[in-house]
C-alpha cells in the first residue's frame, strides 16, 4: 500500500496555475491547500532562474504555515528575443501586467522577425520545511512557436499565441486534459509527484 502524503501548501497566487496543478494532482495521494486559504504573504521573486524563484516561493509558504510546500515557476523562452520574457514572463509588460498586455508586448517585440521558435519552461519544487537542504526539483519543457494572431479561448498567459506544431493548435485551443498531457507544467508536476511519493515511501510515512 502506498504511504499517504501529508497536507501540502501550494505556493501560488495564480488561479490558472492552481487550477491546472489541482487537475494534475487528481488521482494522486498529494493533497494541496492554496496558500491564499492560509493567508500566506506571497514571496518576492528575486531569483535569476526558474528553480531559484520556485524555491523562494515554496520556502516562504513553508515558513509561514509550518507545512511542507510545493511551488512552480515557469515562463516563455523565445530564442529570437535572447530568451525573454523568461523568468519575467508574468511581468513582461510591467509589475501588474495582464495576460493581454504581456501578449501585446511579445507580438510587438517579434514584429518582422521570422524565427519565432519558443518553448515554455517549468521548474516545480517540493520542500519538507523552510530550511530543507535537499528540496525535490523537477523540470519540464514544451516546444513550439509564436503565432502572429491569438487563437482559442482556453488556458491563460501566453497560450493564445503559443503554437504546438505536432498538435497543430495553440495552447488556448486545447482542452485542459490535452494541455496537461503536453505542457511543461504537466511534465514537471508529474515528475515531482513521483519524487515526492518515493521520498515519502522511503521515510516510512514519517513527516
Amino acid at each position: 500500500m502506498k504511504a499517504a502524503l501529508p497536507k501540502i501548501v501550494m505556493a501560488t497566487g495564480n488561479t490558472g496555475k492552481l487550477r491546472e496543478i489541482t487537475e494534475l494532482l487528481a488521482g494522486t495521494d498529494v493533497a494541496v491547500i492554496a496558500q491564499s486559504a492560509l493567508d500566506v504573504i506571497p514571496a518576492e521573486e528575486t531569483g535569476d532562474t526558474f528553480v531559484a524563484n520556485a524555491l523562494q516561493k515554496a520556502r516562504n509558504a513553508a515558513r509561514q504555515t509550518g507545512l511542507p510546500a510545493m511551488a512552480d515557476d515557469s515562463g516563455l523562452v523565445v530564442a529570437a528575443l535572447d530568451g525573454h520574457p523568461g523568468i519575467r514572463s508574468a511581468r513582461y509588460a510591467g509589475p501588474q501586467a495582464t495576460d493581454e498586455e504581456n501578449i501585446d508586448k511579445l507580438l510587438q517585440a517579434l514584429r518582422g522577425i521570422t524565427d519565432r521558435a519558443a518553448h515554455f519552461r517549468c521548474a516545480a519544487v517540493f520542500v519538507r520545511n523552510a530550511e530543507d537542504a535537499h528540496p525535490l526539483i523537477a523540470q519540464g519543457r514544451w516546444y513550439g512557436e509564436i503565432v502572429q494572431l491569438r487563437r482559442g479561448t482556453g488556458g491563460f498567459g501566453y497560450d493564445p499565441v503559443f503554437y504546438d506544431p505536432e498538435l497543430q493548435r495553440c495552447g488556448a485551443e486545447l482542452t485542459s486534459a490535452e494541455k496537461n498531457a503536453r505542457s511543461h507544467r504537466g511534465q514537471a508536476i508529474r515528475a515531482l509527484c513521483r519524487l515526492m511519493q518515493a521520498q515519502w515511501s522511503a521515510s516510512g510515512g514519517a513527516a
